[in-house]
């Protein structure tokens, strides 16, 4: 793909993926034009006076949940990556009508102005928390994951094709249990909801290239799930407080032990490839099986789930993922 022939817009822009992704677009890809597509004035400003003020960056104030603001903010687009979401488990648990606007209507949205304007390829993100979901924020993602893939069904005859990249945690994002040890660090004591829970993890450009390669590839249909490695929570809390005493809290609403990506219904049509597998839609007619060439099908019950992932950082490791934010932490 030639980006540089590309008209993209990023839904929810001003957030810590999208900005990341304007970063690595912007450095290497260059794109025609970028739009930034987020509902925040003040975050736009913020953004632009940071740095990211550039010939083929556009800002557009406007939110997902207006379809007539989005067939606007489309209009010549070739790219849509959807990123805009509400996110924070215990936000939705609390404001269950809130997340359902925004995550499912949002991407329903963003689906129905795709199609009116002729958008060639819409990339959304999911999240391992939308298989088997346990709370709410789950929940919209699955039935947002289902909204893309089905959607391709109504492109029939036209060049729009829908998928999804579906990931673990992402290391030092909002919400993350890392800045939270990091500031309980000087007390001498962390808080672990639980010792035996595991976590998938990746960096934030880890996510962002993963997208990028993604939207390249895509038929439509598909869900990407990157192979990534997990790591122990106590390890987490250990490498960046080593001495620290550990105390456990109990699990929270809406909180699992484990994470999965893949479960093992989803795994019969899943193919696996050398750095991720793709879920294929089972049984539709509109989508070819070319990814049925380039790996190999799953065993019998398989499942990619955080506690028996194969791959595991080990202190190291984690030390040097978590380097970052010791920086920043040290420096608040």
């Amino acid at each position: 793909m030639d980006w540089t022939q590309q008209v993209v817009l990023v839904t929810g822009g001003t957030g810590s993926f999208g900005k990341k992704f304007t970063e690595i677009m912007l450095r290497e890809y260059h794109p025609a034009k970028l739009i930034v597509f987020s509902r925040d004035e003040l975050k736009q400003h913020e953004m632009r006076v940071s740095g990211f003020d550039h010939p083929s960056l556009r800002y557009f104030i406007g939110d997902v949940r207006d379809q007539v603001r989005l067939k606007r903010a489309m209009h010549g687009v070739n790219i849509v990556i959807h990123a805009a979401a509400l996110k924070q488990v215990p936000a939705c648990e609390y404001n269950p009508m809130e997340a359902i606007k925004t995550n499912i209507l949002g991407s329903s949205n963003v689906i129905e102005a795709a199609l009116d304007m002729g958008v060639q390829k819409v990339l959304a993100l999911s999240t391992d928390k939308a298989v088997n979901p346990v709370n709410l924020y789950g929940t919209t993602k699955l039935a947002a994951e289902k909204l893309f893939v089905q959607s391709n069904a109504y492109a029939a005859g036209t060049q729009t094709r829908f998928s999804c990249v579906r990931y673990g945690n992402v290391v030092g994002s909002r919400g993350s249990v890392i800045p939270i040890f990091f500031k309980q660090r000087d007390d001498g004591k962390l808080t672990v909801t639980d010792m035996r829970m595991t976590r998938f993890w990746l960096t934030l450009e880890q996510g962002v290239r993963f997208v990028i390669r993604c939207s390249e590839q895509m038929l439509g249909g598909e869900v990407f799930v990157p192979k990534i490695p997990s790591t122990r929570i106590i390890d987490l809390a250990k490498a960046i407080a080593p001495g620290a005493e550990l105390e456990v809290i109990g699990i929270r609403p809406g909180e699992k032990l484990h994470e999965v990506l893949i479960h093992e219904d989803e795994a019969r049509s899943t193919v696996e490839l050398e750095d991720m597998f793709v879920v294929q839609p089972t049984t539709e007619l509109w989508f070819g099986r070319q990814w049925q060439e380039r790996g190999k099908s799953l065993p019998e019950g398989f499942r990619y789930a955080s506690d028996t992932n194969p791959d595991w950082l080990d202190m190291n490791q984690i030390r040097d993922l978590i380097a970052p934010f010791e920086i920043g932490a040290s420096e608040g």
